[in-house]
């Protein structure tokens, strides 16, 4: 069995805890919580939920610590903090800061003799191995990724933050036009305000200024400044009738030619009934193959990039090549 814990319990902590059930060699440890564990009742019967004191300490008998935590604040620290004491995942989603991300958790995991699994989910994760197999099979082609219409949780959780803002539900939305001629292959040239629309809707504090939540959402770099972002103010009972859901999906659509005039279309698309619950199981699964790694000696950061097929699945080599190649 390889034990696990998560750390954080939102949305992202929940969609772990459902996929670690659908699991028979993965093992639910603990929750660790940041908050009073007394005030946390978790969904799995038998299983503690104790305090980040208690995983400082460096003691807890987990193979591999799951941080569900935010992007915008959170995993810049807490991954590469914990990667200093167990194997760790995380699903750090800010494309543009990656790099610095997996170089500092590479130190401390290294330092450690751990493994650090970033940016794992189905965006960054799933699709970017669809963008990095498509362009090996066709180097002379062209990459095209539309998320939605769905709830971005990186992107939510990022205004949830604004001072004044109780709640959030952001929609990415394809553009149809955009869309169309990647799927004809056209290979247009594309600006990311060409291909997208950003939709917030918003629970404010009482009194909060409107006027500047408003500004920050749409001057925010790295999630909304590139975009053509409508914003909308609405009730707490509009959004728990309205926004409860966490759908999301996307496609991955390349385009390419294997000599002059002969193209060829390559697209990889989710469709989601709940984004926190398919990341969680990505998520899982690549926990799998970090303890599995690390019981073979590799540490250090690594990306789905860097990790063979084969580690991410509870079946044998033997039933791999038997039903699945």
């Amino acid at each position: 069995m390889i034990k696990v814990g998560i750390l954080g319990y939102g949305n992202l902590g929940r969609g772990v805890e459902a996929a670690v059930k659908m699991n028979s060699d993965i093992e639910l440890k603990a929750v660790y919580t940041r908050r009073d564990p007394s005030t946390l009742t978790i969904k799995t019967d038998g299983v503690p939920v104790k305090s980040t004191d208690e995983l400082d300490k460096g003691q807890e008998d987990i193979d591999v610590l799951i941080i569900c935590g935010g992007s915008a604040t959170d995993l810049p620290e807490m991954t590469p903090k914990y990667a200093a004491l167990y194997n760790v995942i995380d699903s750090f989603d800010t494309h543009a800061n990656i790099p610095v991300h997996f170089e500092n958790v590479d130190k401390a995991a290294k330092a450690a003799g751990k493994i650090g699994i970033i940016s794992c989910g189905w965006d960054p994760g799933m699709f970017s191995l669809n963008r990095l197999y498509a362009s090996a099979v066709l180097p002379n082609g062209k990459d095209y990724t539309f998320w939605g219409k769905g709830v971005s949780q990186g992107h939510s959780d990022a205004v949830r933050r604004i001072d004044g803002v109780i709640d959030c539900r952001q929609y990415t939305i394809p553009v149809p036009a955009a869309l169309d001629r990647v799927r004809n292959g056209e290979n247009p040239e594309l600006s990311t305000r060409e291909k997208h629309t950003r939709e917030c809707f918003v629970v404010a504090e009482e009194g909060a200024d409107l006027a500047r939540i408003e500004n920050e959402i749409k001057t925010m770099p790295n999630y909304f400044s590139d975009y053509d972002t409508t914003v909308h103010f609405i009730s707490a009972d509009e959004m728990k009738r309205d926004h409860s859901g966490l759908p999301h999906g996307g496609s991955v659509i390349y385009s390419g030619e294997t000599s002059d005039g002969t193209k060829h279309v390559i697209e990889y698309s989710l469709k989601l009934d709940s984004n926190p619950e398919f990341t969680g199981s990505v998520i899982v699964a690549y926990a799998r193959a970090a303890a599995r790694l690390n019981k073979e000696g590799k540490t250090g950061a690594m990306t789905v990039f860097d990790i063979a097929p084969a580690y991410l699945s509870a079946k044998s080599g033997e039933e791999l090549r038997a039903h699945c190649l």
